[in-house]
């Protein structure tokens, strides 16, 4: 008999920034997880998300921060592999929830829309590399607009679960670590 987890959703203390239970069936074989169906977003009172106009993947290594990019576009994100920390900061000076900051504990089942304007970045905790998909409303394209902002910016608060080495580019960019302070961007 398959074991039938349902899908939820619940908003966060971010303005348009959902945490998200995949409905996932499991049996000996192992599990169907559904990544994304229209009506249960609907129903749940979320935006329309499809079609998608550019997916990506990334296999990122243990200890490993990418982000924290806030671009011109909706983002579906979830970990298909390993696990990840993310966070997440509200970077839309006119939003009510601006400089708001979610972190949440990323495992396989678990998604996060992110609206645009809202800044995404996570660490992988697993011993083993991530791979985290992102999936876009719209294909990005060198210049769109956004923000950018240093995921270590002291302001923001965010205890990543990893030290992170700065003179290591396998733990974070040189572009993520030169980006401004929230305070400083836009």
């Amino acid at each position: 008999m398959p074991e039938i987890r349902d899908f939820s959703a619940e908003r966060t203390a971010i303005d348009g920034l959902w945490l998200i239970s995949m409905k996932e069936v499991t049996d000996e074989r192992g599990t169907v997880r559904e990544f994304y169906r229209e009506s249960a977003f609907l129903d749940a009172g979320m935006p329309s998300l499809g079609p998608w106009l550019q997916i990506n993947v990334t296999e990122t290594k243990t200890g490993a921060l990418r982000g924290l990019h806030a671009e011109d576009t909706d983002k579906l994100v979830a970990v298909v592999a390993g696990e990840a920390f993310g966070a997440y900061v509200d970077t839309r000076r006119d939003s009510p929830t601006y400089e708001t900051v979610v972190t949440v504990r990323l495992t396989k089942g678990t998604q996060v829309l992110v609206p645009r304007g809202v800044g995404n970045a996570f660490q992988v905790v697993s011993p083993e590399p991530a791979q985290y998909v992102y999936c876009f409303d719209h294909e990005w394209v060198p210049g769109m607009a956004g923000t950018a902002v240093n995921p270590l910016d002291p302001a923001l608060g965010i205890e990543w679960p990893l030290p992170i080495d700065l003179d290591d580019p396998s733990q974070i960019s040189a572009k993520d670590k030169a980006q401004p302070l929230l305070a400083e961007a836009n």
